[in-house]
C-alpha cells in the first residue's frame, strides 16, 4: 500500500490515508505530502470527501476487513472503492510492465530486477513488497519505459494482473486460509500466466514444467532444455560465482555479491527477464556489484554481546530450510557478509498464522533441527483465531522427536527470548531471527534491554 502511495503522490495525486505506525515508510510519505491519519475513523473519509473537489477513490488491501469504520463511511457515501490489486493493474496497464509471482522469491526478484534496470538506466517504476535498497524505499516513480511489479498470489488477485511479462518463481501450496489445496493455488497461478503477454518460468520447479506454458525458461540445475541458466561454480558464505547460458552456450561467469542457491536462481530470474527486455548481457553484467537482497531478507541487524543479529522474513518451510542452508554455508566456508564468520546458528522462529503451522508443523520441524539452538516465539496470529493443539510448545515437541539433544526453548513473548538468548546463546553466534510477525522487534527489544540495564546500572 505504501509503494502504490508512494508512485500515485509522485504522479501528481493527492493521497491520504491511516496508520498508527511510525514506520520508515510511513515517515517517508508524511514527508512526501501525503496525510496520514493516526487512527480509522468514519471522520476521515468526511475530511477528505469535504477538502476534494471531486469524489475520492478508496483503496483497501485484503487486510481491512468489512466492519471498518471507513470502509463502512465510504460504503455509506457511495464512493468508488477499489482493492489494492485494481490499483496496481491499472498501473500495470499503463505502460509495459514485468510482473513477478510465485511462492518464494518474488520480493527479492522484483528487487534485483528492479536494481538491475536502474544502474542501467532505464528508470523503473517499482511496486514491490520490500525495501529496495537502491531506493531506500519500496516504491519508486521512474521516468522509463518499464515498470515492476510484485504479484501476491496470497488472497488470489493477481489474476487481474495483464503484464507484458510474467514471471514464476517457483510453486509449492501456501495461504492455506485462502487456497483448498495446490491445485487451487496452480489454476489461479494459470490464469495469472495465460494473462500475461509473455512467461517467465523456473524449469527447476517441478509444479511448473507439469502445469505452466512458459515461453521461456530459466534453470540453476541445467542448460539443457532451457533459454538462460546459471550454473554455479563455486559456493561461499558470501558470494557465488556461476556461469551464464544462454540455449546451452555458455556466454560469461558473474560473481554474485550475495551467497545461497535460491538468490542465485532469483538473479537469474532478474537477468532473464532483462535479456528478454533487450538489455544486453555486458549491461546486466556491469551492474551486479550493485545487487542487494531486500530489506528483512537475511538483514544483518547490528551485534549484540558478540553476536550478530540478522533479521529475516521466512515464514514457510522451504523459505525457512533455505535461509538456513545459507547461514550454514557461512559457518563452513569461514567467509560471510557478517563482520566476521559466525561459529554456531541460534534460530529464534516464530511461526505466522495458526493455518500455515498446524499445514506444516511436521516440515517446519524438519527445517528447523538443522540449527544449533533453536528459540521459538508465540505463532503470529495475524488476525486468525487459534486452532486447538496448533502451538509453538507443540512445535517444539516435534523437533525434540527429531533431535534429543537440540537445545530448544519455547518464550511467551519476545521480551522474553530477549531473556533466553542470555542463556542458550553466546560469543559469535549468529542469531537469525525468522518470521513474517513482530519477532523482527527482537533487535530493538535487545537494544531497549541494554538501554534499560545500563540506566538500571547507573540508578544504582
Amino acid at each position: 500500500m505504501s509503494a502504490l502511495a508512494m508512485i500515485l503522490v509522485k504522479r501528481g495525486h493527492v493521497v491520504s490515508g491511516s496508520d498508527q505506525g511510525k514506520k520508515p515508510s510511513v515517515q517517508s510519505l508524511r514527508a512526501q505530502g501525503v496525510n496520514i491519519f493516526l487512527k480509522q475513523s468514519a471522520a476521515n473519509i468526511d475530511a477528505i470527501s469535504n477538502e476534494a473537489t471531486l469524489p475520492p477513490l478508496i483503496v483497501i488491501s485484503t487486510a481491512i476487513p468489512e466492519n471498518n469504520p471507513e470502509l463502512l463511511a465510504a460504503q455509506q457515501s457511495n464512493l468508488k472503492i477499489w482493492h489494492r490489486s485494481d490499483l496496481l493493474a491499472a498501473l500495470i496497464e499503463m505502460q509495459p510492465s514485468i510482473a513477478v509471482a510465485g511462492s518464494h522469491g518474488k520480493t527479492t526478484t522484483s528487487t534485483l530486477l528492479t536494481t538491475l534496470l536502474a544502474v542501467t538506466n532505464q528508470d523503473p517504476t517499482a511496486v514491490v513488497g520490500g525495501v529496495v535498497p537502491y531506493y531506500g524505499t519500496n516504491g519508486h516513480a521512474g521516468a522509463g519505459r518499464l515498470l515492476v511489479a510484485e504479484a501476491d498470489e496470497s488472497d488470489g488477485s493477481l489474476v487481474k494482473f495483464k503484464a507484458d511479462l510474467g514471471v514464476i518463481t517457483n510453486l509449492e501450496l501456501d495461504h492455506t486460509d485462502h487456497y483448498a489445496d495446490l491445485d487451487d493455488l496452480i489454476n489461479t497461478m494459470k490464469v495469472f500466466g495465460n494473462g500475461c503477454r509473455r512467461l517467465l518460468a523456473n524449469h527447476d520447479c517441478p509444479v511448473l514444467r507439469e502445469h505452466v506454458n512458459a515461453s521461456a525458461w530459466w534453470s540453476i540445475t541445467t542448460s539443457e532444455a532451457v533459454d538462460f541458466a546459471a550454473l554455479p561454480v563455486r559456493l561461499d558464505g558470501d558470494q557465488t560465482i556461476a556461469d551464464i547460458y544462454e540455449k546451452n552456450e555458455l556466454i560469461g561467469r558473474i560473481t554474485l555479491p550475495m551467497p545461497g542457491l535460491h538468490n542465485l536462481s532469483n538473479a537469474m530470474a532478474a537477468i532473464a527477464a532483462c535479456r528478454l527486455e533487450g538489455l544486453t548481457f555486458n549491461q546486466i553484467e556491469k551492474g551486479l556489484t550493485d545487487l542487494q537482497t531486500p530489506g528483512r531478507r537475511f538483514d544483518f541487524r547490528g551485534s549484540w554481546k558478540g553476536r550478530h543479529v540478522v533479521d529475516d522474513y521466512a515464514h514457510h518451510p522451504s523459505e525457512v530450510r533455505a535461509t538456513l542452508s545459507m547461514a550454514r554455508l557461512m559457518i563452513s566456508s569461514g567467509r560471510s557478509p557478517l563482520p566476521s564468520p559466525p561459529q554456531r546458528l541460534v534460530t529464534v522462529f516464530q511461526p505466522h498464522r495458526y493455518s500455515r503451522t498446524a499445514e506444516f508443523l511436521s516440515d517446519f520441524a524438519v527445517a528447523l533441527k538443522t540449527s544449533d539452538v533453536v528459540l521459538l516465539a508465540p505463532v503470529y496470529s495475524a488476525g486468525e483465531q487459534p486452532i486447538e493443539g496448533t502451538n509453538s510448545e507443540r512445535l517444539a515437541a516435534e523437533i525434540r522427536k527429531l533431535d534429543t539433544n537440540l537445545p530448544i526453548a519455547v518464550a511467551e513473548s519476545i521480551d522474553q527470548l530477549c531473556i533466553l538468548l542470555e542463556t542458550y546463546s553466546r560469543k559469535g553466534d549468529l542469531v537469525l531471527a525468522m518470521g513474517a510477525g513482530d519477532v523482527n522487534n527482537l533487535w530493538g527489544r535487545l537494544m531497549n534491554q541494554n538501554n534499560n540495564r545500563w540506566l538500571s546500572t547507573l540508578a544504582a
